[in-house]
């Protein structure tokens, strides 16, 4: 029977592909699961046999942790360097999404707390 190995939802393309790859330069027998156009599916890859699992998500968890090296190497050198996205450089790229995001938030916040303020008049 087979057996999830590696979900594909919120995950890169690029990242996908490179589990593609390992997956498939380690000789694991796997497929691909789509979640369709409602997203009411699951988008992952399998494993088809599932006694190599135990093995496949060895070579997933090494694969992964080098991953987070990587990236943390690599945030770590764009904060050397000063390059490192902040609340303010976020704020001069995309103003109106954070505006968006704040509207959001005030608007979420009057709603929770509308009722409890009625109730202390």
């Amino acid at each position: 029977m087979a057996r999830l190995l590696f979900r594909l939802g919120n995950v890169p393309e690029e990242e996908a592909e490179e589990v593609r790859a390992l997956l498939d330069a380690r000789g694991f027998d796997t497929y691909e699961t789509r979640a369709g156009f409602w997203g009411l599916g699951v988008a992952a890859i399998w494993l088809r046999d599932e006694t190599q699992f135990d093995a496949a998500r060895e070579v997933l968890d090494a694969y992964q942790q080098g991953l987070a090296e990587r990236v943390r190497r690599e945030r770590d050198d764009l904060a050397e360097r000063g390059e490192a996205p902040t609340l303010w450089t976020r704020l001069r790229h995309h103003p109106i999404r954070l505006l968006m995001v704040a509207v959001a938030v005030a608007v979420i916040l009057a709603l929770t707390l509308l009722p409890f303020l009625w109730l202390i008049e």
